[in-house]
């Protein structure tokens, strides 16, 4: 007697918390017309850019999107399987980029408050500009009112104005749903740039460490200098006193 066929197991759920809405709601009901999630991806990376993903609410969303976690719980599989569904969810989103020429120009936070302002941009062209946007973390990089850092320089005259409210909320990108799909979209974006430049550099393994500081990437800086796509301002290499076992961190998953 033949046996019974199985019935193939669905995937397991990915790791953590689903991210909910009860912030969002909160906002709208103090007033928010709309409410954009925000968050960031390649601030510590030594190659690359550092990118920013905005996505913006459609009126009346009462769930989340089923599997949706910070983009580092997530494998590249469920990242890029998420992306469809995050702009079927949402009623607008964007990614922007600030270069490693533009950090070292700028300093990081007006080069991430650069890659903010051109995710908005991409998300008023996509037809929907929030009035809030919810950023993860303590510190608002986003908008030129926050307190410089001292090595910062001004942003560049040609940046884009968002003039809006910032909320921060620390582990946003955890706890809410418009957050964690911000930060899917940066990292999906940010992943296949630096899977792009690898083909030109594929001694530095940008396809697997993604720019960060892995052990393989630090090898390949001391072996053969940085590139154009490098952050120069920044110590891209270890003193030999101080080198020793470096992990490439989540943000390279």
């Amino acid at each position: 007697m033949a046996p019974e066929p199985r019935t193939p197991r669905p995937p397991a759920a990915p790791p953590g918390r689903a991210p909910g809405l009860a912030v969002e709601r909160s906002l709208l009901e103090a007033g928010a017309h709309r409410v954009g999630g925000m968050d960031e991806v390649g601030r510590g990376a030594l190659a690359g850019p550092v990118t920013a993903g905005v996505v913006v609410l459609r009126p009346g969303t009462a769930r989340g999107i089923p599997g949706l976690r910070d983009s580092k719980l997530l494998s590249p599989a469920r990242r890029e399987a998420l992306v469809p569904r995050i702009y079927s969810w949402c009623a607008a989103s964007g990614v922007g980029h600030a270069s490693p020429q533009e950090i070292d120009a700028l300093g990081l936070t007006a080069a991430l408050r650069l890659a903010g302002q051109r995710a908005l941009a991409a998300a008023a062209r996509g037809g929907a500009v929030p009035d809030v946007v919810l950023l993860d973390g303590r510190h608002d990089w986003l908008t030129a009112a926050a307190a410089p850092s001292l090595f910062d320089a001004p942003a560049a005259a040609d940046e884009p104005v968002w003039s809006g409210t910032v909320v921060t909320r620390v582990k946003a990108d955890l706890t809410c749903a418009s957050v964690a799909a911000a930060s899917v979209l940066a990292k999906v974006e940010r992943d296949r740039i630096m899977r792009e430049l690898s083909g030109a550099w594929p001694q530095y393994g940008w396809e697997n460490n993604k720019g960060y500081g892995a052990a393989g990437h630090r090898a390949a800086l001391e072996k053969g200098g940085p590139t154009p796509h490098h952050r120069l301002s920044w110590r891209l290499t270890r003193p030999a006193a101080a080198a020793g076992p470096s992990t490439s961190g989540d943000e390279t998953r």
